[in-house]
């Protein structure tokens, strides 16, 4: 165990800003396996900073004086990637004008840092186990075996296990490279150390942008504490960064802290859309709001409808009327659920919406009297207008609370948000 005095002043020579008793491990752990040889693999979310820890591994051990290289094998093609990393002969393949060393023949002595391990191809995955068993490596396009004195760190932010088991990673340079596991706690995981990476980023970017450091209030402070960082550290930096160089007001509250929050994960319930993700069901959204509109507007104009038959009835209108206007009332006996909880047909999210039915076939419309209404009234129905009419409606019923005035939409909070500022409603 290291001493709180080591811990700290390791903490502050790599940049690591936090007090979580399972960041403080992962540290120790670090420190411990440094002046060994030990391969490491460091486990954790993307964005909760892997990189540091192999900075820490490197720094802390015999081969300080060597090179450190990291490479992203997610990020170099697979045809090239047994070149980046063991070098090639000329003419080798095409392209190949000139001989070229290989990441493991120029980091001799020195460490190299295997960041997204479990993107690397298969083929690759053999020539990696042969260094790590042996020592030993061939360039592409050679036959003369090559030695090196490579310490490796791994890292990767899938389940290396389930690789194995899908065929997709190899389980012998699976337990090779685990010799030492490092996990990284996702940043959620880590209490109170969102606060201070916050303070710190925000003073960094003060500094940067030459502006008074941001600073959040009690309730910002909550939101932030409970919000799940699905991209970690790098998208809290992200989030400060935003604030700092875009708030003309230096302190925050909960209000703008939400602005900048994705709506999604910022603990506001959600509407379950049948396993459909929110952020592919807007138009969905959309056709709800226009299904209700066209569903009140029926039931108004079948309510019309009955009053003047009503009229008509008791002698207080012509029945000329009746006559003259056929097609106005003929579906007024016919049987109408438009006074209960109507659900529209299920459609996938990317399938039209017809709002004009074929003539031939009556039935591929279930609403005929939308097309009587907007052909055959004299009375102008804006949906927008009907839209915005709704919104307030609900809005009002609901004491101006968005998230039960949604409820009753049968939208997103986000939509109706959105709604809101679109038809400027106060």
């Amino acid at each position: 165990m290291l001493k709180n005095s080591e811990l700290l002043s390791i903490k502050q020579r790599f940049g690591i800003i936090g007090n979580s008793p399972k960041l403080n491990h992962a540290i120790e752990v670090a420190a411990q396996v440094a002046p060994t040889d030990m391969t490491v693999l460091i486990t954790g979310e993307s964005g909760s900073g892997k990189e540091s820890f192999s900075k820490i591994i490197h720094q802390l051990s015999a081969r300080k004086h060597g090179k450190f290289i990291a490479i992203n094998c997610g990020a170099i093609p697979e045809g090239t990637i047994d070149s980046e990393l063991f070098g090639h002969e000329k003419g080798s393949f095409t392209g190949a004008y000139e001989a070229r060393k290989g990441y493991f023949e120029v980091t001799n002595g020195g460490t190299i840092f295997l960041d997204e391990i479990g993107e690397m191809p298969v083929q690759t995955q053999a020539r990696l186990l042969r260094v790590l068993e042996n020592g030993e490596f061939i360039k592409v396009g050679s036959s003369k075996v090559q030695k090196t004195d490579v310490r490796v760190v791994a890292a990767t932010n899938v389940n290396l296990i389930q690789a194995v088991e899908k065929g997709k990673f190899r389980e012998d340079l699976y337990y090779r490279l685990s010799t030492v596991p490092i996990f990284v706690p996702p940043l959620r995981d880590r209490g109170n150390d969102v606060d201070l990476l916050f303070r710190k980023f925000a003073t960094d970017f003060a500094e940067k942008y030459r502006v008074e450091s941001i600073k959040l209030d009690d309730a910002a402070k909550s939101v932030l504490l409970r919000f799940r960082f699905p991209g970690n550290i790098r998208q809290l930096k992200n989030l400060v960064e935003q604030m700092s160089a875009l708030e003309m007001e230096r302190h925050i509250t909960d209000e703008t802290l939400l602005k900048y929050l994705p709506s999604a994960n910022n603990s506001l319930p959600a509407i379950y859309r049948g396993g459909q993700s929110e952020s592919s069901s807007e138009n969905f959204n959309e056709r709800d709001i226009l299904y209700k509109v066209l569903f009140d507007m029926k039931k108004d104009v079948t309510d019309l409808k009955k009053l003047v038959h009503g009229l008509i009835d008791n002698g207080s209108l012509d029945q000329s009327v009746m006559k003259e206007n056929p097609n106005l009332f003929k579906s007024l006996d016919a049987p109408t659920s438009l006074h209960e909880d109507i659900q529209p047909p299920a459609r996938s999210s990317s399938e039209p919406i017809y709002l004009q039915p074929d003539e031939n076939n009556e039935d591929d419309y279930p609403y005929e009297s939308v097309h009587d209404i907007t052909h055959e009234e004299d009375e102008s129905l804006s949906i927008e207008e009907k839209e915005k009419e709704l919104i307030i409606k609900a809005l009002r019923k609901n004491n101006n609370k968005r998230k039960y005035a949604a409820q009753d939409l049968g939208i997103s909070e986000r939509t109706l948000y959105r709604k809101i500022k679109q038809y400027e409603i106060e």
